[in-house]
């Protein structure tokens, strides 16, 4: 018995050594990347300071950029706050609890001094920008020090990283101007093949080899497939990036590595961004003690179809959402409950609205209890009263059963009324089109169909504000954030839509005419388009981005978000973008 004990305590005692091992091994080459990317960026410095020329400046950035990569899968983990100064979005941030906006810096913004040219009357400010860089990768080197690393986190960080490369690599999302993407992304599945290898003797060989093999696949095809516009993302993605999601988390099961355990929107044991469960709707909700139940969705539908909840009995939310377009109404702006006025924006689809972080055009409200609260109680709406609709239904002996069944520890209030409405809405999020069923094989597209998905995700730039699967303005992989666009959207007589958005209700001038990116799930049904509904077809919206928005039409849009260059999509491609976006189409139960 002493020598059994013996025994397990000594195997105990090499599995801790070789797991150490294997975290000192993955953290030195963290460390390495980091002062090979210090390096470089010093190294462009250089180049800018002693006026090199352009083409030996570009290349060094995009020598730079590669490194940054190496150790992105860690780095964006580990370390997101430190990460996002280095390799954020271009664009200024509003910081609403201090009520500031805190302008951009890092590798985007540095990108946009270098490409497609580079103005030497900007030399002074880049060469700040690089500064800048400089001191965020020594914070980066610096908090990276004390770091203690566990296989789950790790092994959670390289799948994050795939999905990462899907929906901000490959789409241009953080090359925007460089197009630097495909090859950056043949970066990241080397580094993922360099930390995997730290675990070669722990797991299984018959899932590391299978890893290892679509890992060599991966990084050749990205080697002779480099030019971003004709890249074939279906195929990689397909063919690749899933295959390789999945054989990961395979290796992590069986090494026994135990997955995180937290509640996320894309759930830790996703084992590709298109599984028909790959979302946790409840991490959306923000009433976790409140969670959707079968009984809350049935009370739920017949309060969203019942008149009862408005102000004069005569308007229910299915007035405005009808089921057989995707929720919506068809209309350019819906007629108020009076019938004198109209609502002020085009009324939104409310199937699949559940997978955001914000509710309405202007994203006044952070949860769907509080989406229909606001609707109830608008006046020119439902102009309805929570509080007396508690009343109205607690005299009827039917709603006091559901709301029994639904909360059994509580009377009728009006936290059940909204809770339910809520969880009812959060049942529309289906995710079963042509779309979702092609990215899980389970059906073929036609050639127009996988061209206008890769025209998508590619030269026209959709998915780099419909972020791929959603489709909406959720920000990947971590999906905490829904963004707001400018974009610069005319009214119906060709002027700039004066609705000022988000602006109202912060009065910052960088959401002057801002608006929530909305799913464009369904978007076959939910004509007209925009907040203001000013786009009768599909063919009106594409020909309005073709144009480079608001400024592309001619406005006065200073602080637009939407790249103002001509996409120069053909006549055929504008046909198959649409032919896509047809397959994002939900069937119907």
């Amino acid at each position: 018995m002493k020598r059994y004990f013996f025994l397990l305590l000594l195997c105990s005692f090499f599995s801790c050594e070789k797991k150490e091992n294997t975290h000192s091994l993955i953290s030195s080459n963290f460390t390495r990347n980091v002062t090979e990317l210090i390096q470089e960026v010093n190294q462009l410095k250089a180049l800018v300071a002693s006026d090199a020329k352009l083409s030996a400046i570009q290349n060094q950035f995009l020598k730079a950029r590669n490194s940054y990569k190496k150790l992105e899968w860690m780095s964006e983990y580990y370390y997101p706050t430190v990460s996002k100064s280095i390799n954020g979005p271009a664009i200024p941030e509003f910081e609403e609890n201090d009520g500031i906006t805190v302008p951009p810096e890092g590798f985007q913004v540095i990108e946009e001094f270098l490409f497609p040219k580079y103005d030497v009357a900007t030399k002074s400010d880049l060469e700040m920008e690089i500064g800048v860089l400089r001191s965020n990768l020594n914070r980066l080197q610096k908090v990276s020090e004390k770091t203690t690393l566990a296989d789950t986190y790790i092994f959670d960080a390289l799948r994050l990283s795939i999905f990462r490369m899907i929906t901000l690599g490959i789409t241009g999302f953080d090359s925007p101007v460089a197009l630097h993407s495909i090859p950056e992304a043949k970066v990241v599945l080397e580094s993922i093949g360099e930390n995997v290898t730290f675990y070669k003797n722990t797991l299984d060989a018959k899932s590391f080899q299978a890893l290892s093999a679509t890992l060599s696949q991966g990084t050749k095809y990205l080697a002779t497939h480099t030019n971003f516009n004709a890249f074939d993302r279906a195929y990689f993605i397909k063919n690749i990036a899933n295959p390789l999601s999945k054989q990961l988390y395979q290796c992590q099961k069986s090494a026994s590595i135990p997955f995180v355990k937290e509640t996320r929107a894309l759930k830790t044991t996703a084992q590709t961004l298109f599984d028909k469960e790959a979302f946790d709707i409840e991490a959306f909700n923000g009433f976790p003690d409140y969670k959707t139940t079968p009984e809350k969705i049935a009370l739920g539908k017949r309060l969203f179809n019942d008149p009862i909840l408005s102000g004069n009995n005569s308007r229910s939310c299915a007035s405005c959402h009808h089921s057989d377009i995707a929720f919506t109404d068809g209309l350019e702006q819906t007629i108020s409950l009076d019938g004198k006025t109209k609502v002020k924006r085009n009324t939104p689809t409310l199937m699949n609205i559940a997978f955001q972080r914000a509710f309405f055009y202007d994203s006044k409200v952070s949860y769907l209890e509080d989406q229909a609260v606001a609707v109830i109680t608008n006046e020119i709406e439902m102009h309805g009263s929570l509080e007396k609709s508690v009343k109205a239904l607690q005299k009827d002996k039917k709603y006091v059963a559901e709301f029994k069944k639904a909360f059994p520890k509580n009377e009728i209030n009006e936290f059940g009324i909204k809770n339910a409405l809520a969880s009812y809405v959060r049942s529309l999020s289906n995710y079963n089109s042509k779309f979702d069923a092609y990215m899980r094989d389970e059906v073929e597209y036609s050639t127009d169909e996988k061209a206008g998905f890769n025209l998508f995700a590619g030269k026209a730039k959709c998915a780099t504000c419909h972020f791929i699967p959603l489709t909406n303005g959720t920000v990947p992989p971590n999906f905490m954030k829904t963004e707001s666009e400018i974009l610069g959207v005319p009214n119906r007589h060709n002027y700039l839509d004066a609705d000022l958005g988000k602006y109202e209700l912060t009065q910052a001038e960088i959401h002057r005419n801002s608006f929530k990116t909305p799913t464009i799930r369904n978007i076959e049904l939910t004509a007209p388009y925009m907040h203001n509904g000013v786009f009768k077809t599909l063919e009106e919206v594409i020909d309005f981005y073709n144009k480079g928005g608001g400024i592309g039409l001619g406005f006065k849009v200073p602080n637009q978000t939407l790249p103002e260059d001509e996409l120069l999509l053909s006549d055929k491609e504008k046909k198959q973008l649409i032919a896509f976006m047809k397959t994002l189409t939900d069937k119907r139960n």
